[in-house]
């Protein structure tokens, strides 16, 4: 039996990564790629795989591409799990969601950690990005911001998490497997990537236009134990990924502040 997840995978020119994000999911019951006019096979592939994709135009207002997808493509479940193309869901993490749509949700969405993954090594010690991705759509949205004339993150919501719709008290829980998260390219691409989020994010500091919401605490507990937990196993287990842990964290360190509820 399929698990009864609506799976969503936002995409642009991912035609080296789609393929083995979709291989992961094949036990899903629904896979829908949103693809934003892709110069490569993305598309392609993502059929060739099996998933439905649906073309996303964004008009350079809101809604974003997120919440465009929960407004306007029908989708077969209620429960949804966002995923990137860069990211894969483990065997641990599918057979946990499975575990928890057969038993039924005790929460309204759960948090997912991800690991890491450098030069094909997932790191074992070091950040762990901590993400409300699985959830309930009827249960949680994602806000419109200050943000469409600062640059940085263009047609796609920026890192911060979905709140709860107005009215909605949800309840929130974390899974304990993990993603896989390969984020690293090349040193280039890692620094412009993030010199782009930094730009985004100082010009929300600026206009102070995060969203006020009441899951921030809760994100930043999450970011700032994982982040102190992780400094502390880095420093004090010296194992084999300490040299990859160093260059990674010196790397990227700016881009892992805490900050107001990051997460995507």
């Amino acid at each position: 039996m399929s698990i009864p997840v609506s799976v969503i995978i936002v995409t642009r020119d991912e035609e080296r990564r789609i393929a083995g994000c979709l291989k992961a999911l094949h036990e899903f019951a629904e896979i829908v790629v949103v693809d934003s006019n892709s110069r490569d096979r993305t598309a392609a592939i993502a059929r060739e795989q099996g998933a439905r994709v649906v073309e996303f135009f964004w008009n350079g207002q809101y809604p974003k591409k997120r919440q465009w997808v929960l407004d306007t493509v029908p989708l077969a479940h209620d429960w949804v799990l966002w995923i990137d193309a860069d990211e894969i869901v483990t065997r641990d993490l599918v057979r946990e969601i499975s575990a928890v749509m057969t038993d039924g949700p005790s929460c309204d969405g759960y948090f997912i950690d991800s690991r890491y993954v450098l030069q094909g090594r997932a790191l074992r010690f070091g950040q762990r990005n901590s993400k409300l991705v699985l959830f309930n759509r009827h249960r949680f949205y994602f806000p419109v911001i200050d943000d469409l004339d600062i640059p940085g993150m263009g047609e796609i919501e920026g890192h911060y998490q979905p709140v709860a719709r107005p009215g909605v008290a949800a309840k929130i829980g974390q899974l304990s497997a993990v993603l896989l998260h390969h984020a690293y390219d090349d040193l280039r691409a890692w620094i412009f990537r993030h010199e782009k989020y930094a730009r985004w994010e100082a010009g929300m500091n600026q206009r102070a236009a995060w969203p006020d919401e009441s899951l921030r605490s809760a994100a930043i507990t999450i970011i700032k134990r994982s982040k102190s937990s992780s400094i502390n196993s880095a420093n004090k287990k010296q194992g084999p990924d300490h040299d990859r842990n160093f260059y990674r964290q010196t790397a990227i360190a700016f881009s892992l502040q805490p900050r107001r509820s990051r997460g995507w």
